[in-house]
């Protein structure tokens, strides 16, 4: 369960220029955490010494970040090549590859002290000896048996996969004429205010039963992306993943683009597309464990278990059957930290998703663990002060290199100071998850009567978030349409999705409650969840089917691995009506900016009436839950006086409602006091229905 600060709004703050250096200026927003100072010094102390050595021996934190301009191949400008890999552990190492007909002994490297292997390849006739996207790897002569055994290279920015011959991977030496290179035409888009984020899948995003690719994403899913109005993208799977199934959670090559999907460039194409609608690209990044494959991972890569990972059991993850990095390695932090940044520098990416961060931030990786809020929870032996300090220096190099920078962190724990600056002693993060959201509407789907469900639960669930810390809200992602679980059209209309989601069938009653509640759980979690919002693609409409990779467990079909756009395309199926609702809630952010207002004010929570009521960006938000009755002239206070129209309205014919409020009603406030508002006005809010009002001036 996530935290919240009780008494932020009383914190004492100090005269201003008075901050510690030392790591604990959070404690003057949170004085919860005054008991933990030492623990917070010592994690800043760390980052700072981590700063310090990086800015002594490799030239600061910028340069360090780079680290693929002198590791993996390099061309240089006579069209020679140099390639440098760290193996510290192997005896010896050759380059091989097509272009040496596969001699495993013709180009031996040279190792240095540090464990770096170098070869410098002549260039031929001032062309590169290696031809571009030919195949080639790293022969490695590993301790133990003095064996040889060929690996990708690490730092590989193209690998590919013919299942016809193997599932291994092959690396290719990706180097395109200069005339052939993609040229981006569009700058960043400035960052958004609000985030509304459309957490999307390269690979499934076609009706068709096959692995979409860039250039139909770029086509298809662009354009319907921006006319929703959703302002930033997070890209899922695209870093190359051994395992289609594993939905980009196995990574076997870090620096390379999905060859899935198309080629890099079709990637970039995609991107610049994106910034030219003006919509801001994350990337679904995965630090947090890597593929334990050895032919075509970095596991086992110089012969040893603790290369990149920590050697033993404490290198394993249980639950993820996956190899844990080791971020206490001056080279480990190169890689990663190199990583962030090639995909920014090479690719325009706008900023990350961080997976797994709680695994990240904790020894026991959150595996049976559950977080009940207490603030030692977050401090002492149980996290690994490593991948704290990593994320810290990951998250300050980000913010230093683009200003612009968004990260997101996915963390279930709560850990304070998460999305403060390494200034206060914070993680760095902008944003956090709020995990718990879509928890409670699937727990109250599968357990509770919609009579039970509890108006004080939903609005704490909903506004229990750290003072000062960004939280991006939503209602169901991913994780809640992947085989196994449900979304929340299916648990709301289920027995029904197949039969009675036509107009030109009956509006059953489960049809019905199911378009209302579904409405109006993505308004109140849009209005009163976070900073920003979060919505996974198909979600917006219903998605009538769950997500499922093609697997030997359902004979390797791609039946449930789509999104079926043809559906809302339809006019004659109401999942439309859906998708309208969503891209009017987005374009209505777009215009008040609610996520980037100041969180609202809740005057109304009423169990027997199941009404909730707040304001938010000078809107006023009405909620009726209750699922029978419905309220003539229900008194709300509001605190600006005036005349109010209504902007949203759940209950709408345009989006499958009944059409029961006039939407062209204009409510006057009467200066009463009243629910601690100086004023109050009175609507007709049917059952189960949502209305937004804003100041008649403002439409």
């Amino acid at each position: 369960m996530e935290v919240t600060n009780a008494s932020a709004n009383s914190v004492q703050h100090d005269a201003p220029g008075q901050i510690p250096n030392d790591g604990t200026g959070v404690v003057q927003l949170d004085p919860w955490l005054g008991p933990f100072k030492d623990a917070l010094r010592s994690r800043y102390t760390k980052a700072h010494n981590w700063i310090k050595t990086i800015n002594d021996t490799e030239g600061g934190l910028d340069k360090f970040s780079r680290g693929f301009e002198k590791f993996g191949f390099n061309v240089q400008d006579n069209g020679d090549i140099v390639y440098r890999e760290w193996a510290p552990s192997a005896l010896r190492a050759y380059l091989v590859g097509d272009f040496n007909g596969w001699n495993r002994d013709s180009h031996q490297m040279n190792k240095n002290e540090y464990g770096v292997f170098e070869i410098t390849l002549p260039a031929v006739n001032g062309q590169p000896a290696i031809p571009h996207d030919s195949k080639i790897k790293i022969s490695f002569v590993v301790p133990n048996d003095h064996a040889r055994q060929e690996r990708l290279p690490a730092w590989i920015t193209r690998v590919t996969q013919d299942l016809s011959v193997s599932p291994v991977y092959d690396a290719r030496f990706w180097n395109p004429p200069n005339d052939e290179k993609y040229v981006f035409k569009n700058p960043r888009p400035p960052k958004p205010l609000s985030a509304r984020v459309y957490e999307a899948h390269v690979g499934i995003s076609s009706p068709e039963g096959k692995v979409a690719t860039y250039k139909e994403f770029t086509q298809n899913m662009l354009p319907r992306i921006k006319n929703l109005g959703y302002n930033v993208i997070q890209l899922m799977a695209i870093m190359e993943h051994a395992y289609y199934a594993s939905f980009g959670y196995q990574i076997n090559s870090f620096f390379a683009a999905s060859s899935r999907y198309g080629f890099p460039d079709e990637l970039k194409e995609l991107i610049d597309t994106a910034h030219g609608l003006g919509i801001t690209v994350l990337l679904d990044v995965v630090h947090s464990h890597a593929s334990k494959n050895v032919l075509d991972g970095l596991n086992m890569f110089d012969g040893s278990d603790h290369q990149y990972f920590h050697g033993g059991v404490k290198g394993t993850h249980e639950l993820w059957d996956s190899r844990l990095f080791n971020y206490g390695s001056h080279e480990v932090l190169r890689f990663l930290m190199s990583n962030l940044r090639f995909w920014i520098d090479e690719y325009q990416f706008d900023g990350f998703r961080f997976d797994g961060v709680t695994s990240m931030l904790y020894q026991h990786h959150g595996i049976g663990t559950g977080f009940s809020g207490g603030y030692h929870e977050y401090f002492g032996p149980n996290v690994d002060e490593d991948g704290v300090v990593y994320l810290m220096l990951a998250n300050e190099m980000l913010h230093n290199v683009l200003p612009d920078i968004i990260t997101i962190a996915e963390d279930v724990s709560g850990m304070p100071a998460l999305c403060l600056p390494l200034s206060l002693g914070g993680i760095g993060f902008d944003y956090r998850l709020a995990m718990a959201v879509p928890d409670l509407y699937i727990k109250w789907l599968k357990e509770k009567s919609d009579d039970q469900w509890d108006m004080g639960t939903l609005v704490f669930t909903l506004t229990n978030r750290r003072h000062g810390e960004k939280t991006i809200a939503y209602a169901e992602s991913h994780d809640q349409a992947l085989v196994g679980d449900k979304t929340l059209i299916f648990w709301l209309c289920d027995a029904q999705m197949y039969t009675n989601m036509s107009t030109l069938s009956e509006l059953t009653p489960v049809i019905d409650r199911g378009m209302k509640l579904h409405k109006m759980i993505r308004l109140i979690t849009h209005g009163l969840g976070g900073e920003g919002y979060l919505n996974f693609e198909g979600n917006e409409f219903g998605h009538p089917e769950w997500l499922d990779f093609p697997r030997a467990g359902n004979n390797n079909s791609y039946h449930y691995a789509r999104r079926q756009f043809n559906l809302v395309d339809d006019p004659i199926l109401r999942y439309h009506f859906l998708n309208d609702f969503d891209s009017k809630m987005q374009h209505m952010e777009e215009k008040y900016g609610w996520l980037h207002s100041p969180q609202a004010y809740v005057s109304l929570k009423h169990e027997g009436d199941k009404v909730i009521v707040f304001e938010r960006a000078g809107l006023l938000w009405i909620f009726n839950f209750h699922p029978s009755n419905s309220f003539t002239d229900y008194r709300v206070g509001v605190e600006e006086a005036g005349t109010y129209r209504i902007i949203i309205n759940t209950d709408s014919t345009a989006f499958g409602g009944h059409g029961s409020v006039q939407e062209d009603t204009k409510f006057f406030t009467t200066p009463f006091a009243w629910n601690n508002r100086k004023n109050f006005l009175q609507v007709y809010i049917p059952t189960r229905t949502a209305l937004v009002l804003a100041l008649e001036h403002t439409l």
